[in-house]
């Protein structure tokens, strides 16, 4: 199959295409992350994704553009749902250009986090594919968590903390500093 695949950041990326490679698919790239923050984290991610991406010989396409306005405005006062709607908008984008790009499916390193909802992404991914004519390739990366983290610090990449959004960010970091 032609295959989209949604990439979050580099070390996310690495175990999903070795798999998606030795299942034979043509891969391509869609990196589009409106809820990262702070900008020069946004740009961390990118450029490091960019770096992997060159060397591993995969074709990107890039909206580089940093909409967390956008985001922010969509999950205002619904902090508690903030994955979901993060979910529908990478996933509705990569489905979008999916089709135009005549790809028969898609899919998304989100699936390789073992923080991620994995029934939510499937359910909202199966959904967007069934509208636009397409298949949603869902595959359970988390089996390869270690070998992701393994190649990443081997190469030495940035790898972030956090899944990207301010709220996230803060439930990682501000309950350690309560206990001080």
């Amino acid at each position: 199959m032609k295959i989209l695949l949604h990439l979050c950041c580099a070390p996310c990326t690495i175990y999903p295409l070795q798999v998606l490679r030795d299942q034979q698919h043509e891969v391509r790239g869609l990196f589009f992350n409106p809820n990262i923050h702070p900008y020069l984290e946004y740009c961390r991610r990118r450029d490091t994704l960019k770096a992997y991406a060159e060397q591993e010989n995969l074709p990107v396409i890039w909206k580089d553009a940093y909409e967390l306005e956008d985001f922010l405005r969509n999950v205002a006062f619904r902090e508690g749902d903030r994955c979901r709607f993060c979910y529908y908008k990478r996933l509705s984008y990569a489905a979008h250009v999916a089709r135009k790009g005549d790809f028969d499916g898609f899919s998304s390193t989100l699936l390789y986090s073992r923080y991620q909802n994995h029934e939510l992404i499937r359910s909202i991914g199966e959904s967007l594919a069934k509208e636009q004519g397409l298949s949603f390739v869902y595959s359970d990366f988390r089996e390869g968590w270690e070998t992701g983290i393994r190649i990443s610090k081997a190469q030495g990449m940035y790898r972030q903390q956090y899944c990207g959004c301010i709220y996230s960010e803060k439930e990682r970091y501000y309950k350690k500093n309560q206990a001080l």
